[in-house]
C-alpha cells in the first residue's frame, strides 16, 4: 500500500465545482491561441474573490496555459476534451480530460508515476525538472508536469477512460505567497 500523502488527503476532499469548459478536439487543436483564451477566461472566472485577484489570476492562467499546451500537443483530432476548476480553501483544482493516442497516454502515465515517487524523494522531482530542461534533443514531454509540481507545488494524479486520460491537478495558489 502506497503512503498516505497530503495529494491523497485531498483527493478524499470535496472539491466545490467553480467552470467548466467542453469542446471538441478538433476544434481546440484548429488554433494555438485557444490555450491563451481559454487559460486567461478560466482564471478570471475564479480568480474574482481571492485577497490578489490579480496575482491569482495570472499564477491560474499561467499554470492552466500549460496544461492546455499539454492538450494541444496531443494534435489527437477525434474526441472532446473538458476542462474544470474547483475549489476547496486554498487549493484549486485542474481536470483536464482528452482524447490521446495509446503513446501519449503511456508517456502521461510514466510521468505522473515519476512525479508521485519523486514526491517521497526529497529534491527527485527537481532533479527530474532540470534534467528535463537540459535534454540534447530539447525538453522532455513531461517537463510541463514537473515544472507545475516544482514551481507551484503542484500535486498531481491520473487516470485513463477508454479513449481519454483524465489529469488532475491540484495547484496551492491561495497559499503561496510569492
Amino acid at each position: 500500500m502506497p503512503p498516505k500523502t497530503a495529494h491523497n488527503n485531498l483527493a478524499e476532499l470535496d472539491f466545490r465545482m467553480m467552470v467548466q469548459i467542453d469542446m471538441e478536439m478538433t476544434t481546440f487543436n484548429s488554433n494555438w491561441t485557444h490555450c491563451d483564451y481559454i487559460s486567461t477566461y478560466l482564471a478570471r472566472t475564479v480568480s474574482h474573490n481571492r485577497p490578489d485577484s490579480v496575482l491569482f489570476a495570472n499564477l491560474l492562467s499561467s499554470a492552466l496555459n500549460e496544461l492546455l499546451e499539454i492538450t494541444f500537443r496531443t494534435r489527437h483530432s477525434g474526441g472532446t476534451f473538458g476542462c474544470s476548476v474547483s475549489r476547496r480553501n486554498h487549493v484549486d483544482r485542474i481536470e483536464l480530460t482528452f482524447t490521446c493516442g495509446e503513446d501519449e497516454r503511456r508517456s502521461f502515465e510514466h510521468a505522473v508515476t515519476r512525479i508521485q515517487a519523486g514526491a517521497v524523494e526529497a529534491g527527485a522531482v527537481e532533479a527530474d525538472y532540470i534534467s528535463s530542461l537540459s535534454r540534447e534533443v530539447g525538453p522532455g514531454r513531461d517537463m510541463l508536469l514537473l515544472e507545475l509540481v516544482v514551481s507551484y507545488k503542484a500535486q498531481v494524479r491520473f487516470d485513463t477512460y477508454d479513449d481519454s486520460v483524465k489529469l488532475v491537478v491540484d495547484l496551492p495558489l491561495g497559499g503561496l505567497t510569492h
